[in-house]
């Protein structure tokens, strides 16, 4: 969440940064407008305040019986002003914070301006497009045929988008993730097992509601939704807490399913596993200062970038332009390996910089 100072202060910059992300900029105009309202209830409500304990004090030094009386029935009606008052500043705080909830985090200075994905910048190419003298499978034709994925019984127990894996491609699967797990342990992050089920607290604190909703799976009934990346919990684990600075930087990293609607995939190719309603990720996290965020972004780069490397995967590392970042991020990495069969590159990882953009939602401290 952006602090409220900074649209106070520095609305014109404020909107050219959603300019940058091809955001309608009349969000700052209604915020302006019910700062300013909250502000002036605030300033009525205290003043109203001072002179009831200014009153106060007249009335227990006052003799006359008939000059207390009289000012006690209209302290009364004071009385009832400030309470309509502070009824008023709940609800344009409500409404006040609503709103810039629902305002993106704002593009670093050093991301690149663009409109959309086919804007954004490649960095850099590691390992050769290989060459083959055959046409190579797509995996939504190679996998059936080799007996690991089978499309038509994920239909058939849920619906589409889902599959089943069998035989090695679920041990691969697994396999993968210990070893990534595994490999994240080495590069300094502490592992956690944390709930695939949160409170919708937790998904507004790392960004995904109000925003999301529509691309979230809720059971009513309890309240509990079903997390689209490890990223909330690991951003949930320290609501309201505060950090000892020398303890700083902290670094996690999880494993979960991800469940996600895909309601924002109208027109994307979804063949295959590329856009399932559910699919494994194992995430890295990191706490820190903010004056060493940008170098702990270069580190959870490079540590993914090593797992990439690791499996022998022909990949390219993208700077995202600022039409293309994602709500929460300043600053992002995606790393994207060269799938042969489908003739393209693929996102396998993205790496971000969110600022206190998240800090100041779940209201964490240092």
């Amino acid at each position: 969440m952006l602090d409220i100072n900074l649209i106070r202060e520095t609305p014109e910059v404020v909107r050219e940064a959603l300019k940058l992300r091809n955001m309608d900029t009349a969000i700052v105009d209604e915020v302006q407008v019910l700062d300013s309202r909250r502000r002036a209830l605030l300033v009525e409500a205290e003043a109203l305040k001072n002179e009831r304990n200014t009153v106060s004090k007249e009335i227990g030094k006052s003799k006359d019986p008939a000059e207390r009386q009289s000012k006690i029935e209209a302290m009364r009606g004071v009385g009832d002003r400030i309470a309509a008052l502070d009824e008023q500043v709940r609800e344009v705080e409500d409404s006040l914070t609503r709103l810039v909830a629902t305002i993106p985090n704002l593009p670093d200075p050093s991301t690149p301006v663009g409109k959309d994905e086919h804007e954004n910048v490649v960095l850099r190419t590691m390992g050769q497009v290989k060459q083959f003298d055959f046409n190579p499978l797509p995996h939504w034709d190679l996998g059936p045929k080799l007996g690991i994925i089978d499309f038509e019984q994920g239909v058939k127990i849920t619906g589409s988008r889902f599959y089943v894996l069998n035989g090695a491609g679920a041990r691969l699967q697994r396999a993968l993730i210990a070893w990534m797990l595994d490999l994240h342990n080495r590069q300094g992050y502490s592992e956690k097992y944390t709930p695939f089920m949160v409170k919708a607290d937790t998904l507004f604190a790392s960004g995904q509601l109000p925003k999301f909703i529509d691309n979230l799976y809720h059971d009513a009934e309890e309240d509990y939704w079903m997390v689209p990346t490890a990223e909330v919990p690991l951003t949930g684990i320290h609501m309201g807490d505060v950090f000892d600075e020398a303890a700083l930087p902290v670094r996690y990293t999880a494993y979960t399913p991800c469940f996600r609607r895909e309601k924002m995939s109208a027109g994307r190719d979804v063949r295959g596993i590329k856009r399932g309603h559910q699919f494994d990720k194992v995430e890295m996290y990191t706490y820190c200062r903010p004056e060493d965020s940008d170098s702990e972004l270069e580190k959870m780069l490079a540590d993914a970038e090593q797992t990439c490397a690791g499996l022998g995967l022909t990949y390219r590392v993208v700077r995202l332009c600022t039409g293309d970042l994602g709500f929460n991020a300043r600053i992002t990495f995606d790393l994207e390996v060269w799938a042969p069969g489908c003739d393209e590159w693929l996102e396998v990882s993205s790496v971000s910089n969110v600022g206190d953009f998240q800090a100041r939602r779940a209201n964490i401290k240092y």
